[in-house]
């Protein structure tokens, strides 16, 4: 006869309070070979926990790592009041998911015709971390939040993507083939990573 566990279902995170530090989430994670601390603004603190590690184990380390995380902790604070403030300060409202797709669609599809792309399939997401992806099968994904973005930025983001379907990697042909569609490419780049609070949720 098969047998069947009855027990609880293992816990996959747990919360802990370091003095001087606040809450920390430890969270059980199969793609984790080791512990990894991490200290993201409105995310808080985060330990990545491999399967074989134990809770226990894992607040040791990270109260052996209390002193980092205090010296750090004002420059995320600090970093979290100029994302409130940028915030606050963005003329453009989230519109909903489907008029956004609608103008990021029609977007990616003009720019396709005029410098002769296409691509398999696009999502378009609100991602948590990226502006986009293209996948090997040329399926293109795009952030909602690109319709928050000056035009010119909004266009260099689909652009990125649409050149990964022709170059994956960041390499120099990746960079040298964008650039002879979108001159300034870089510039435009580091114009872009001023609105990575937009993404910080």
């Amino acid at each position: 006869m098969r047998k069947f566990r009855t027990g609880p279902p293992s816990v996959r995170t747990k919360n802990i309070n370091i003095p001087g530090v606040g809450a920390v989430l430890l969270e059980k994670s199969g793609r984790a070979k080791h512990m990894n601390l991490s200290i993201r603004p409105l995310r808080g603190v985060r330990v990545a926990v491999p399967k074989h590690v134990s809770f226990a184990a894992a607040e040791v380390f990270v109260r052996s790592k209390s002193g980092w995380l205090m010296k750090h902790l004002p420059k995320i604070k600090a970093v979290e009041k100029e994302i409130s403030r940028r915030r606050k300060d963005m003329p453009v409202p989230l519109m909903d998911m489907s008029a956004a797709r609608r103008i990021l669609v029609d977007r990616l599809d003009a720019l396709c015709e005029k410098h002769g792309f296409s691509y398999h399939r696009v999502f378009v997401r609100n991602q948590k971390t990226r502006w986009g992806s293209c996948s090997a099968k040329k399926n293109i994904s795009l952030n909602v939040n690109l319709v928050r973005l000056p035009e010119e930025l909004m266009d260099y983001a689909i652009m990125h993507e649409l050149v990964h379907t022709r170059e994956l990697n960041h390499g120099p042909r990746f960079w040298g083939l964008l650039e002879s569609f979108m001159p300034g490419a870089k510039v435009l780049d580091r114009e872009l990573s001023q609105f990575s609070f937009l993404l910080v949720r």
